[in-house]
């Protein structure tokens, strides 16, 4: 590889975006591995919040970060399926 083509390839590869990923915080309610409930509890949490203070609201938004990293898809999907039909199962 020539020195024009070595300095390209530095400088393409130092422009790369950032990437930070996290996670929610540890929880001292849920001591265990087994985050099944950790994950439910901040879902309901979010959407509490969500009927207090609004859809879009920014206090909400780490809550909702929360439950999107520890719950699977799946979950969220039928539990926001629920929601709508009334039969949603926690207390919101």
């Amino acid at each position: 590889m020539e020195a024009s083509e070595n300095a390209e390839h530095e400088n393409t590869r130092a422009k790369k975006p950032e990437i930070k990923l996290e996670t929610a915080p540890a929880d001292y309610r849920f001591p265990t591995t087994n985050q099944s409930r950790h994950c439910f509890s901040r879902y309901v949490e979010y959407h509490r919040c969500v009927a207090a203070k609004g859809e879009g609201a920014p206090e909400c938004d780490k809550f909702a970060k929360y439950y999107r990293s520890l719950c699977p898809g799946e979950w969220v999907d039928r539990w926001n399926e629920q929601r709508e039909n009334g039969t949603f199962p926690g207390p919101l």
